[in-house]
């Protein structure tokens, strides 16, 4: 399998497209996507989480797509399944599985040797009473005195992330750290990681925040909310998606909510990039601003015959 990672903005769905083309014959489609992004899980979450279109994905297959209602939680044991499969199956018929996204951990559940405690569901409703009567920041200091690494990388705003910390943390007596074992992959992988300076990636992120809300955002959200978005526990907490919902029930402007989104954004690539550069597998291309999703592909593929010439097998 072969990831593109890295931080929100960076063009990982660009060129793992390209990708994929470029690993074919002439006329041929030689890679297949399979989404490492937790929200692009998600059925009518478009706008907001940068989702390609049809026309954008340019005949590529696409996995793991449009999978969840938005009252359904996301799960990376679950995920860690399905993606495997999803790869499997594209091995099966010839083709290399393209892992795309900048969800670190499913990334990590889909490449890894990566196995989840168990849980407790008593332990698990007293955590999550907690999480409803003091909210999440509260539940985030509280693992940040327990756990300070987990806390760190978690953002406060993220209760079912903090929840699950603190959970591991009481069932096993260890920090939820300890939890992610050293970097094993289960099969022969390569992971690329772009990198774009921080006052571009900025300014990407800050440009695509306005496309999102002239894209028709608020209206993407109203109707999602019509099919249950505030119940669901990880869709409603999606970046863009639960600004809007502050705003239109009344905690905020439309104004201070794209403001909003833009900063915890910012925040969260940073964060991202942060998670990718700790692991030292991962190989890291330049991809500022006019960078060509083509150009940066053909170097995935001599990363890739690379690899393969490395452990004697042919590219």
């Amino acid at each position: 399998m072969v990831a593109i990672v890295g931080p929100t903005a960076s063009g990982k769905s660009d060129v793992g497209v390209a990708l994929a083309q470029q690993l074919g014959g002439v006329g041929e489609v030689g890679g297949e996507v399979v989404n490492a992004d937790a929200m692009q899980l998600y059925r009518g979450m478009d706008v907001g989480t940068a989702k390609l279109t049809p026309a954008e994905q340019g005949g590529v297959p696409h996995h793991l797509l449009d999978v969840l209602d938005v009252t359904e939680a996301a799960d990376v044991a679950g995920y860690q399944q399905q993606a495997r499969e999803s790869a499997a199956a594209v091995v099966a018929r010839g083709r290399t599985p393209l892992l795309v996204g900048g969800s670190g951990l499913y990334v990590r559940a889909a490449l890894d040797d990566l196995r989840f405690p168990g849980t407790d569901p008593a332990v698990r409703a007293r955590l999550e009473a907690e999480l409803a009567e003091r909210g999440a920041p509260a539940m985030h200091a509280l693992l940040a005195r327990r756990d300070p690494e987990a806390a760190a990388r978690i953002l406060p705003s993220n209760g079912r992330r903090t929840v699950r910390a603190l959970e591991v943390g009481e069932l096993t007596g260890q920090p939820f750290a300890a939890s992610l074992p050293a970097e094993r992959y289960v099969a022969p992988a390569l992971q690329v990681g772009l990198a774009v300076p921080r006052e571009q990636l900025t300014a990407r992120i800050d440009a695509r925040v306005r496309r999102m809300w002239d894209a028709g955002l608020v209206e993407e959200v109203q109707g999602l909310a019509a099919r249950g978005l505030r119940a669901g526990r990880t869709a409603s907490r999606a970046l863009g998606y639960a600004q809007v919902l502050d705003a239109l029930d009344g905690r905020c402007t439309l104004a201070e909510a794209a403001e909003a989104t833009a900063r915890l954004t910012r925040r969260f690539a940073r964060k991202q990039e942060s998670w990718f550069r700790r692991d030292p597998r991962v190989h890291w291309l330049d991809a500022p601003d006019g960078s060509d999703p083509q150009a940066l592909a053909a170097a995935v593929v001599e990363l890739i015959g690379t690899q393969a010439r490395a452990v004697g097998s042919p590219a």
